[in-house]
């Protein structure tokens, strides 16, 4: 059984954190964190992101972005990934973690979710349906 999970974007600022809020609250028994390959290290969550998750009942506050380590990765029993790119750097950094990596997104598409990052608000409401339509199917199989 999964205790906790991890879930991995580009800047840990739009995609990763969503999710991480969005589960955590569906699944209120498991520890769910976030962290990116490439994370605005120190930066909370992005604002368009922030005030759509808002809007939606999702809590980002007090979010801070934080940089993937193989550490992070060995903490977690799942590891949900936005993006493919996602799956390829723990893979080619930390191989080990591969076994247990899987797309957010695993129960619809299972291709990953695009990166909202500098896009519309429109693309941000898309994004984050998105976000909370995996969440739920997470929460569906993870009860």
């Amino acid at each position: 059984m999964f205790k906790s999970i991890l879930i991995v974007c580009t800047g840990n600022i739009c995609r990763s954190p969503v999710g991480e809020r969005a589960l955590a609250a569906l699944c209120p028994q498991l520890t769910v964190t976030s962290a990116g390959i490439g994370a605005l290290v120190g930066r909370g969550v992005d604002s368009d992101a922030a005030s759509i998750a808002r809007a939606h009942g999702v809590n980002v506050e007090g979010h801070v972005a934080r940089q993937i380590t193989p550490e992070i990765l060995a903490e977690h029993d799942l590891v949900l990934v936005m993006g493919p790119e996602h799956r390829q750097y723990i893979g080619a950094n930390t191989p080990h973690a591969s076994g247990k990596t899987m797309f957010f997104d695993r129960w619809e598409r299972n291709e990953g979710i695009a990166d909202p990052f500098r896009q519309s608000i429109e693309f941000h409401r898309l994004i984050y349906n998105e976000i909370d339509i995996a969440a739920r199917s997470w929460a569906k199989q993870l009860s």
